[in-house]
């Protein structure tokens, strides 16, 4: 199969059958074989007896119920899963994606073997106050943080090798950090490309501005995964040795003061820097503990359900 196209939703019952047709159209006029996962993230509005309407009249298309909402990476793993394609689209269902970007990306990652491209909305149709100025800022941060140069990483709109997605663990709220994910797994043939980017036709948007503070969030923990997820203490350890020099360096200082240049000084207690030392050996040896912590839990965790699947169609 050439092309598999995921789609995550969350109450887009409106824009379903529309973008199925649009999807359909592009493939065909370009004699791509294909399948369409449409992954219902708990949608109550009617979103999944849609899909079911459409699976009944294509076999291209698929379905994935969440029970309840679990978010928008959790709905990429469980259609990644799935997926039988070579090259992996992924793409909004509120039809701001266009699905006329698709052999463009499909030909990216075939003929110049890329392992990854993404969508840059270079021209957006959004509020400017309320998402295009945070995201310019949140695309500025992620590139200095993680040393993937895209211009926008919250673009939907993505296109991968199928060994890419099969590979790389998407969780919590990491799926605007996909490319970063990729290249931490050692995919660095990442590529960029200009889509077109719609207004949204139906419905109103499923995110606001919190998502920016928790992309931020996000932001600090991969990096701190990348670098340290593997090896913990390396990170809670070199803290732990700076502080505790630290405060063995102010003990060694009082213990000299006091014996042999000033005897007859005030009490070691009654000097600030005895405080310091007692602190910095106090929080270090915490910062030891906590990378033994981590190192334990590391190797111990088992492999947990992060989402329940009600139902699947066509699969």
């Amino acid at each position: 199969m050439d092309i598999s196209v995921v789609i995550p939703l969350l109450n887009e019952q409106e824009s379903l059958t529309e973008l199925r047709d649009w999807i359909a159209k592009v493939m065909q006029s370009n004699h791509f074989s294909y399948e369409i996962i449409f992954i219902d993230d708990g949608s109550t509005d009617g979103s999944w007896q849609t899909i079911e309407k459409l699976i009944e009249k294509d076999t291209n298309v698929k379905g994935i119920r969440f029970s309840k909402n679990y978010g928008k990476s959790q709905a990429l793993h469980a259609g990644f899963k799935e997926t039988l394609g070579n090259v992996i689209i992924t793409m909004d269902a509120d039809l701001q994606d266009n699905p006329e970007e698709i052999p463009e990306l499909y030909n990216m990652i075939i003929k110049d073997n890329l392992d990854l491209v993404s969508g840059w909305k270079k021209k957006r149709y959004d509020s400017v106050l309320s998402k295009n100025l945070p995201s310019k800022l949140f695309n500025w941060a992620a590139r200095r943080t993680s040393g993937v140069k895209l211009h926008d990483f919250n673009c939907g709109l993505k296109a991968f090798k199928s060994n890419v997605v099969k590979n790389i663990d998407v969780n919590g709220e990491m799926h605007r950090y996909i490319p970063v994910l990729a290249k931490n797994e050692g995919f660095t043939k990442i590529g960029e490309k200009i889509v077109q980017h719609q207004a949204r036709k139906y419905g109103k948007t499923k995110f606001g501005m919190e998502r920016f503070i928790n992309g931020f969030l996000d932001l600090i923990t991969i990096w701190f995964v990348s670098r340290f997820g593997k090896r913990p203490m390396h990170f809670f350890g070199a803290l732990g040795a700076l502080m505790l020099f630290i405060g063995f360096a102010f003990a060694f200082y009082l213990g000299i003061d006091k014996i042999f240049i000033n005897p007859a000084g005030r009490l070691i207690t009654q000097r600030p820097q005895f405080y310091i030392s007692l602190a910095t050996m106090i929080i270090g040896s915490q910062f030891f503990v906590a990378g033994f912590l981590g190192e334990i839990i590391l190797r111990s965790q088992p492999n947990k359900e992060r989402y329940k699947i009600e139902k699947k169609a066509n699969l």
